[in-house]
């Protein structure tokens, strides 16, 4: 579909720090923006909660030319539940794997030579020892299904994806050759969200975001939050329409044009990253007073 691009997948995270850690000096990803909200987003971008989180955008260049990650962080919140939707993010990186080698950090080899490692709250991570692109080092975003033809229909009919392949058990799609791609694999049973379950984000232009809502709705399918406006404190406000897919998998449309003005990268988005986790001091009080945090 033209002018449709893959933004990012949103990860909510429960240990900032250990997290930072593992994007910035395993993966080697930079911090492109931080920001910090005092209530919970009208997209329910942070999940169904109403307090106090943060958005942190991690990738290894512009989101205007990379599918990047979205770290949310709730304040009060240590752990989430995870289920079998997400199946792993692939990248094209030996640096990553190096550097995960230098740091010790946990990973697996498969017979392939492809790398597994998993992020802090277990979310997995495919490194491909490959010699990382100038373009986006990141490949495919993999997710269940139950019924993979059901699934194909619905994001190449209604989403407008571009089918690559489909081997019954498998099938690869996107908006573009050169974009990470969307992977979704037949698990045979049902695909369970639990409490960490995450979204994917697309853009698409303004102007076809009414008839993003208008053709899901007159097919029945699921619409989780009607056309809506999203304002971030000194940012350009944002018009979004989220989705559920058969599996129930989570889906962002925003209109590009706002997106664009909002996903600048921030010089100091690192710092301002740094400075927050700094001035969070939960871990500590919940350890002086014998109490644990909240799990989700």
């Amino acid at each position: 579909m033209a002018g449709r691009r893959a933004l990012h997948f949103v990860f909510k995270v429960g240990d900032r720090n250990t997290t930072a850690k593992f994007y910035r000096d395993i993966l080697g990803m930079k911090v492109l923006r931080h920001e910090e909200f005092e209530e919970g987003c009208k997209a329910s971008c942070n999940g169904p909660y109403d307090g106090r989180w943060s958005k942190t955008m991690v990738g290894y260049g512009p989101e205007d030319n990379h599918f990047v990650v979205e770290l949310t962080y709730n304040y009060g919140l240590s752990t989430y539940k995870l289920g079998n939707d997400f199946l792993g993010l692939t990248i094209k990186s030996k640096t990553a794997i190096e550097n995960a080698k230098k740091h010790n950090w946990p990973m697996t080899e498969d017979e392939t030579g492809r790398y597994m490692t998993q992020a802090p709250g277990g979310y997995k991570f495919y490194l491909l020892n490959e010699e990382q692109p100038s373009t986006d080092p990141v490949q495919k975003v993999t997710l269940a299904s139950s019924d993979l033809q059901k699934s194909v229909d619905y994001w190449s009919t209604l989403c407008g994806m571009k089918l690559y392949s489909n081997n019954g058990k498998m099938a690869t799609l996107g908006y573009g050759d050169s974009q990470c791609k969307l992977e979704l694999q037949d698990v045979a049973s049902k695909v369970d969200h639990a409490t960490a379950f995450g979204r994917i984000a697309f853009s698409c232009p303004r102007t076809q975001l009414p008839d993003i809502e208008g053709a899901m709705k007159s097919e029945g399918q699921t619409i989780l939050t009607p056309l809506v406006s999203l304002d971030t404190p000194g940012k350009a406000t944002v018009e979004v329409v989220i989705l559920a897919d058969p599996d129930g998998h989570e889906i962002c449309f925003v209109g590009d044009e706002a997106f664009r003005e909002l996903s600048q990268v921030d010089p100091k988005s690192d710092q301002l990253l740094s400075d927050a986790m700094a001035a969070d001091k939960s871990d500590e009080w919940f350890a002086k007073h014998n109490k644990q945090k909240a799990s989700a």
